[in-house]
This record gives C-alpha cells, structure tokens and sequence, in this order.
C-alpha cells in the first residue's frame, strides 16, 4: 500500500500548542515526509504570520488544519490513538519506541482504522487525561538529562518513521474494506461510553466512598486495551440503561 492510499487513516494532533510557529515547523515536518493531516487541539493563536512563515511552503497542510477545542473532539473519528510524552507518566499504559509506535500504527491504518498521532504542550507536554484517552505512549529515546525536544523535532521523528516503515515494506496488504459495526469504536463514542458508565456508577451507588476518578482511570485503562466493537458498545450501553432503570426502581421503592 503506498504511503499516499494511507494518509487519510493518519492524522497527526497538535494539543494546546502555546507557540503559533511550532504549529507551522510540524506542517512542514509531515508534509515533508508525504502526510498532510493536522489537527489543532485548542491552539494558543492560530491562524497566525509565524505559523504561515515557519510551513516555509506547506500551506496546504495548514490551510486544511482541523481546529477543535478539546481533545475528544480533536479524535472524532479515530479508532487507534499514540501519545507522545518525553516522561514516563502517572498513567499506566502501554510505553513503546518510536519504531513500535509507528508499526503499531500502521497495523492499525491498514486494517482500516483511523489513526492519531497526538503530541502536548511545549512547557508540559501531555495531561494526565489527555494520555489517558490514548491507547499507547511513544517515548523518544533521547538522554534523561536533557530530555525535552522540540515540538516540531518530535512531530519530524514521528513522520520520519512513519515513511521509513512504509518505503521498506514493498509487500505491504491492500487497504482493508471492512465492516463499520468490526471497526472499534472511535473516540467519541467512546467518550459517550464512559460517561454513561460514571453516570450508572453513581446511580447504582457502586463508590462507597472510594475515589471515583481512580476508578474511571482504571476502567479506562481496560476498555482502551479491549478496544471494543460498535456492536460490543451498543450491548454496553444496553446493559448499563439496564442497571440504571433498576437503580431508579430500588430509588422508588426506598
């Protein structure tokens, strides 16, 4: 498959970037390496002269950028999403290399998936529960003492990997058309999900004084790893409108 039939399924997310030509040098980072998908998460200025300026060129690539405001609706649509993040964070997630990223990812694009590639802030880069709705965690090896790299530099370690993986694989497998109820669930549904699952949570009275955002990280967690199927969702949901009526009931009846 070449690199052009899987730029749609790719898309690289750009979350709270504080300098508007980080936003420019990242455009011109993928689109050096054949991709042009970009998504700004919440951008501190952008459109923006320096953002144009620092493209040097790939203005396509930013005048098709997504603007959204959070990063829910920044994944609208993907199904298999990356964090990057220079530390090791207080979310337990699977941690790969650059090169296990990006076979991970392309895995996922070519069994028809849609993919993000999602970087933080310059200063902090990823949130907590901003990792948290990534299924996985690219860590760039560079040196502990003088960890941090660019915005943009990382952005280009990504892309670069991405077009090596694809120009060394000659014998790659035709793009996939499969079933939108076998696709798994993207992550706004998902979102939708865990909110109806904290909703039932507290219905059913399931804390008991126990941390509910522990909890829901936890949960998380296992339904990011499951990965389920729209049809797995829907059974989910059933269940929990389910446990919901009964609560009210066991209410009524109190």
């Amino acid at each position: 498959m070449a690199l052009s039939e899987l730029n749609d399924r790719l898309r690289f997310v750009l979350v709270r970037t504080s300098h508007s030509g980080n936003i420019g040098s990242a455009a011109r980072a993928i689109r050096t390496m054949g991709f042009d998908r970009l998504t700004l998460v919440a951008p501190h200025r952008f459109p923006d002269p320096e953002a144009t300026a620092l493209a040097a060129g790939a203005d396509d690539v930013l005048g098709n950028a997504s603007v959204q405001d959070d990063l829910v609706a920044g994944l609208a649509g993907t199904t298999f999403a990356l964090g990057l993040s220079a530390r090791r964070r207080g979310v337990n997630i699977p941690e790969l290399d650059p090169r296990e990223g990006v076979a991970q990812a392309l895995a996922a694009a070519r069994r028809g998936e849609q993919v993000a590639l999602v970087f933080g802030n310059e200063r902090t880069g990823l949130e907590n529960d901003e990792l948290s709705r990534c299924h996985a965690m690219i860590r760039i090896p560079s040196v502990d003492d003088f960890s941090s790299l660019n915005l943009s530099q990382a952005v280009q370690v990504v892309a670069y990997e991405l077009r090596t993986a694809l120009l060394a694989d000659e014998a790659q497998a035709p793009v996939a058309d499969i079933d939108p109820d076998e696709v798994p669930a993207d992550a706004e549904q998902l979102e939708r999900f865990f909110t109806h699952l904290e909703q039932t949570l507290d219905d059913i009275e399931f804390h008991k004084g126990r941390s509910p955002v522990t909890i829901m990280l936890k949960l998380r967690k296992l339904f990011l790893r499951a990965r389920p199927e729209l049809r797995e969702l829907r059974i989910l949901h059933g269940i929990l409108a389910d446990a919901q009526r009964m609560a009210d009931i066991a209410h009524k009846k109190d």
